[in-house]
């Protein structure tokens, strides 16, 4: 007869399994929320668009980045449309958070923003205005430019241009 102290509890094969498909789970989970996002959201994309339209959500293409042309701060940017084949327009919408801005630069095409609602100081050739909801803004070939989002509100602005 064995002596209770000398017994060692072992785990049994059921719990060690448990302890592996835990450790398991969160990285299978993220793999197949990859394989959705790259594989059935693109095929319904491209069912609509056999269809004739193309259906995109902004909350599926949201990014939080820096402000860009190294215009400082941070903004949230959606790029409509990105991955259509033979699409030879870009259409985004970009927020700017309070202090942020787009970066002066020289504007190879042209381009329109649309400023959607808040208040904002676009700097146009070396000149400052200040721009707001419902104004629209086309920058020329050879301009150079940047829009910071001035005031506790962020600025919300549409930007279109043509791509090569």
């Amino acid at each position: 007869m064995k002596k209770a102290g000398n017994l060692k509890s072992k785990p049994c094969d059921h719990s060690r399994n448990i302890r592996h498909m835990k450790k398991y789970f969160i990285p299978c989970c993220i793999l197949m929320a990859f394989l959705i996002i790259y594989k059935v959201i693109p095929s319904v994309a491209q069912q609509e668009q056999s269809k004739g339209y193309i259906l995109e959500h902004e909350k599926d293409i949201a990014v939080e980045e820096p402000g860009t042309h190294k215009g400082g701060g941070m903004t949230r940017g959606y790029t409509f449309f990105s991955k259509t084949k033979d699409l030879k327009l870009v259409f985004k919408k970009r927020v700017l958070h309070p202090g942020s801005a787009i970066g002066y630069h020289l504007q190879k095409d042209d381009e329109i923003y649309y400023i959607l609602n808040g208040t904002g100081e676009m700097q146009m050739n070396g000149k400052s205005f200040t721009v707001t909801t419902g104004d629209a803004i086309l920058t020329r070939p050879g301009s150079s430019h940047s829009l910071k989002a001035i005031g506790s509100d962020s600025l919300t602005v549409i930007i279109n241009y043509g791509q090569h």
